[in-house]
């Protein structure tokens, strides 16, 4: 059976996206089946990064949640969307990535937001992600903050890794976060650290997470100017796979295996 692991954030624009997408490429090309679910259906975006363009797209997660289409409807196998040697890289180990995106339609997006839908189509959508497509781990990349779908997303979840930057507003929502994965009894919790600066001592900072949050740092990701100059315009660990950002992704996966 799948694992079905979410990636959660309390506060927008700490990589997480980035990460998940790293996380996916990181697992298939060590052979594994895997499913990314963009469920931050208030701001999606991460097909970005699988270069999916959604104007060539019929069916999307909202679709879904909104009773128009069956589950695998908005499923795409994005393996070969990425750049060519990339692509071959995973398959050559037969390893595949599937993407469930989400709307990037205003309309859309509104009529989830007002109108609301079943909670439990969520539920049916990720085990059924697991055993039509026999993956090997679903990849939740969850809305930042604590609403229902996180707390559901989470809930359902083998293993939570929670992305957080150095920062005082992170600390607080981290903190937060940890409390209610706990409370879920999370088999399997896990913190990465996101845009540390060079300056800082990761030793230092790794013991200081660890004793504030009662939690392990499975990661450690630091401000790379090569990450920035990316782009969102191809995925980290395969373009510099031999990078010690890419290194530290691969290791965060290892934790995940």
């Amino acid at each position: 059976m799948g694992k079905i692991i979410s990636v959660h954030s309390f506060r927008g624009g700490t990589g997480k996206s980035n990460l998940v997408a790293n996380l996916a490429a990181s697992l298939a090309a060590q052979g594994k089946r895997i499913a990314v679910v963009d469920t931050d259906l208030q701001s999606p975006g991460i097909h970005v990064l699988f270069n999916l363009d959604l104007k060539e797209v019929t069916y999307t997660l909202n679709d879904y949640l909104l009773g128009r289409c069956a589950v695998e409807a908005p499923v795409f196998d994005v393996t070969q969307s990425l750049a060519p040697e990339r692509g071959q890289q995973i398959t050559a180990h037969s390893g595949a990535i599937y993407l469930i995106p989400s709307s990037m339609k205003v309309d859309e997006i509104t009529t989830i937001l007002s109108e609301g839908y079943d909670i439990g189509l969520l539920t049916q959508a990720f085990q059924q992600l697991v055993n039509q497509l026999n993956l090997d781990f679903l990849l939740i990349d969850t809305h930042p903050g604590i609403n229902e779908e996180t707390l559901l997303s989470i809930g359902l979840s083998d293993a939570l890794v929670v992305i957080l930057r150095p920062d005082q507003q992170d600390f607080q929502g981290t903190a937060l976060t940890v409390r209610v994965a706990k409370q879920l009894k999370i088999p399997k919790l896990g913190l990465v650290v996101n845009k540390l600066l060079p300056e800082f001592d990761r030793d230092d900072v790794k013991a200081t997470m660890e004793k504030t949050f009662e939690a392990p740092v499975v990661g450690i990701l630091g401000l790379e100017t090569d990450m920035i100059r990316l782009g969102s315009r191809d995925l980290f660990c395969l373009k510099f796979p031999g990078h010690p950002l890419s290194q530290q992704i691969h290791q965060v996966a290892h934790w995940l295996a």
